[in-house]
């Protein structure tokens, strides 16, 4: 019995003791709990502090843009509609109904088409609508609103950025700018309870933990949207435990300090979705410029459910690399929008057929890598590369992107003639695989850059051949030396004869210097017009020698050559390393009316909030006299009608007056051209990296791409009229004096006044040789 009535007693006493450890382990755990939240409280201030400093100094490195010059339309304008239709494509208008921004359609010979607006320095061109019309090549109608428009002006296309050491490039957007229903499937796809949660969403943390066990490592995370705006504002990338757990009360601070608004505009500017080369693509709207070249406002369902379902992994669903995966999964969105209401599902249905709709070939096209290399130049003169990288500064250029399609265009033509020509078997010939070539086009007359490339193919940056390559320039610097005599009109004018003859010169190192011809003939004595236009290289270097070394550098000083010029003999002849840059300095201030004219890339410059802080204006100095200027361009139209150019006019118009030089290094190893019109100047030029010779001279290379170029942008004519000061006379070629004008060796020449011939020669029976470019001057038609 005793043993029987003590079990309950024990029985009792366990009970007892474990209540008792329960209590125990209550308490510890409370305790812990406390120290925890204790210990914790200095974490949590911190996180905080760091949350709101971050949202309090936060500021989006933006990168400088550069933009190319705005089209810029009215009555007159030279403009053909197939190349404003390429530059709206440029742009990324659609072919629509032109009703709403960015489109256009055609209505028989008008078109009609509705701009984005944007905001200039001048002020902001407002979006409308408005319809073009064309006679005879030129616009003759431009009307808003049924009035008539003084000046229709575009968005210029941006070419390209200056980025910051981390490359990151966005372009910020308001969530007013996202199109309907965007905001509502970026919410249905990523964070549907995001304007309920307190920054985490417990199911979606419950979910992530069970597929995280199940995969045995970490897979997912059931990020809200604004985890993941902590992951990118604060955290690094990487899927761990150590990542994720500062995240979590990272997430709960940043909705206490900031709106839901806030948070999804920053969501919208910051999240990561391409890579394009070295450049990281962050934010909706400069995403939505990369894959469609459209404003995020303009993009419809099937555009920005591509952008949506990219979120999840911009890589693993890259449109580009991934095309058939990325279909899938934007489809998958359109589906999502159609079950919670965002479409109707007949609507989603159409969308899933459409393509991809990547806009690759335009996004190409904008990319100007020797073009931003000279932009980046010219802003280093007065900007730090830190403002340029992060200050969102806005850079207005000249560039022309019509221009610049037609200048690739005409080397790819050229290019093509060259790869033509029967194979030789010499080892010195070229191959043209290796054939390399640069141009430059600027405005004849301000020295604005419109076009550059600086390799056989414009798109790849590196090597920029038309700022940095130093080549010998030949016969590009023949007008130096005769403008130099033409400046000294009691000695010089066009008749003048010089000798084109060999001669030997002893040089200080015991060497002889006795300049060929290129057709190894000697011409005896010839007028100074010919010799240039001829450009003989015997009576050139001959003339050079009567005028002296000084001279002719002292006149390259006045065309705007900088650097070394070495004094000797041999530069008479082009044995001088010049980039085209600076030949292209030299030809412009011949065709800017004897200005010398510095070359700008650059037109304006813009804070982030479109206040002009710098403007580049015209920078002249008057450095060649009119008068000779005048006679220097008689002959430079001369060797373009009846010397060394003159295989121009097989693809140009005939009656197109025009003035430029060939140029041929020794060895044949460099091939140039320089010449101008009335509106543009142009610089060519061939060779290859390595030195070897091309078999090609200045006019079956070089010459034919800049022919290609005035032939496709449809150059003016020269404006060719006398200054004060220039008589015109009949000239006998044979002789240099005085002439009838029925005479059949008579020659139609202007001369300084006071210095034309006097003396008469009888008529000859050569025949008459009247330059057909200038037959206007007479009254007769070309």
């Amino acid at each position: 019995m005793a043993k029987a009535s003590s079990r309950p007693g024990r029985r009792k006493n366990n009970r007892r003791k474990k209540r008792s450890l329960k209590a125990s382990l209550l308490r510890w755990l409370v305790i812990g709990c406390v120290v925890l939240v204790i210990l914790c409280i200095p974490l949590l201030l911190w996180l905080d502090y760091r949350v709101a400093q971050q949202l309090d100094a936060h500021h989006w490195t933006i990168p400088a843009k550069v933009f190319a010059r705005p089209l810029e339309l009215f009555v007159g304008s030279a403009i053909a509609r197939k190349d404003v239709l390429h530059e709206l494509k440029l742009l990324g208008y659609q072919a629509g109904n032109g009703d709403e921004p960015g489109s256009y359609r055609i209505r028989g010979g008008q078109l009609q088409l509705h701009t984005r607006g944007f905001l200039f320095g001048d002020g902001r061109e407002t979006a409308r609508a408005a319809l073009l019309d064309w006679h005879d090549g030129r616009v003759s109608s431009v009307r808003s609103g049924g009035q008539s428009v003084d000046l229709l002006r575009l968005e210029p296309l941006q070419i390209g950025g200056i980025y910051p050491g981390h490359n990151e490039d966005r372009l910020l957007v308001a969530l007013e700018d996202a199109p309907k229903g965007m905001l509502e499937a970026l919410l249905a796809v990523e964070d549907r309870g995001f304007y309920e949660h307190f920054g985490l969403s417990l199911r979606g943390i419950a979910r992530a933990m069970w597929v995280n066990i199940r995969q045995g490592r970490f897979v997912q995370g059931g990020s809200t949207i604004t985890q993941q705006l902590v992951k990118n504002l604060f955290l690094s990338q990487e899927r761990s435990l150590a990542r994720k757990l500062p995240e979590l009360p990272m997430a709960i601070l940043l909705e206490r300090r900031a709106s839901k608004d806030q948070i999804l505009r920053m969501f919208l500017n910051e999240v990561f979705l391409a890579q394009d080369g070295g450049r990281a693509i962050h934010g909706f709207g400069l995403a939505s410029q990369y894959f469609f070249n459209q404003p995020l406002n303009e993009l419809l369902p099937h555009q920005y459910a591509l952008l949506i379902g990219m979120i999840k992994g911009p890589s693993y669903y890259s449109p580009i690399r991934y095309p058939k995966r990325t279909l899938k999964r934007r489809n998958l969105v359109l589906t999502v929008m159609a079950e919670h209401g965002i479409m109707q599902p007949a609507e989603a249905d159409y969308a899933k057929q459409l393509p991809l709709g990547l806009n690759t070939q335009t996004a190409s096209t904008a990319r100007q890598p020797a073009y931003l290399d000279l932009v980046r130049r010219q802003l280093a003169v007065d900007y730090r590369l830190e403002d340029l990288q992060s200050e969102g500064l806005r850079i207005f250029t000249n560039f022309n992107p019509l221009v610049q399609r037609a200048a690739e265009h005409s080397l790819s033509l050229a290019f093509a003639d060259i790869d033509k020509r029967p194979a030789r078997t010499e080892a010195t010939d070229f191959k043209p695989a290796e054939l390399e070539a640069a141009m430059l086009v600027s405005d004849a007359a301000t020295g604005e850059v419109v076009a550059l490339i600086g390799g056989r193919r414009p798109r790849y940056a590196g090597f920029n051949r038309a700022l940095d390559a130093r080549r010998p320039v030949g016969s590009l610097i023949k007008p130096a030396i005769y403008l130099s005599a033409l400046e000294l009109p009691d000695r010089y004018t066009l008749a003048s004869r010089i000798n084109d003859e060999r001669f030997a010169l002893p040089q200080p190192d015991g060497s002889v210097w006795s300049p060929d011809n290129f057709d190894q003939q000697s011409h005896g004595p010839v007028m100074l017009l010919d010799a240039l236009s001829h450009s003989y290289n015997q009576a050139s270097a001959a003339l050079g020698l009567e005028l002296g070394v000084d001279r002719v550098r002292q006149t390259l000083r006045e065309l705007g050559l900088e650097g070394d010029i070495p004094e000797l003999p041999s530069v008479f002849l082009g044995a001088i390393e010049l980039s085209l840059y600076d030949v292209a300095t030299m030809y412009q201030t011949l065709s800017s009316g004897g200005f010398n004219t510095p070359l700008r890339a650059i037109r304006e410059i813009l804070d982030a909030n479109g206040q002009a802080i710098k403007h580049y204006g015209l920078d002249i100095e008057q450095r060649i006299a009119p008068d000779s200027l005048h006679l220097i361009l008689f002959a430079l139209q001369e060797a373009m009608r009846n010397g060394t150019g003159r295989s121009a006019y097989h693809f140009i118009p005939k009656n197109l007056a025009v003035a430029g030089k060939t140029g041929t290094s020794n060895g044949q190893r460099d091939s140039w051209f320089a010449g101008f019109g009335g509106d543009y100047l142009a610089v060519a030029w061939m060779g290859n990296d390595d030195y070897q010779t091309t078999s090609l001279t200045g006019s079956s290379g070089a010459l034919r791409a800049w022919a290609y170029l005035f032939r496709e942008i449809g150059a003016r004519s020269l404006d060719f009229v006398p200054p004060p000061g220039i008589e015109y006379a009949w000239t006998d070629e044979q002789t240099g004096k005085r002439s009838q004008e029925n005479c059949q060796s008579a020659l139609y020449l202007p001369y300084i006044a006071g210095t034309e011939p006097l003396q008469f020669a009888p008529c000859s029976d050569r025949s008459r040789r009247v330059p057909n470019w200038f037959r206007w001057f007479l009254g007769e038609k070309p």
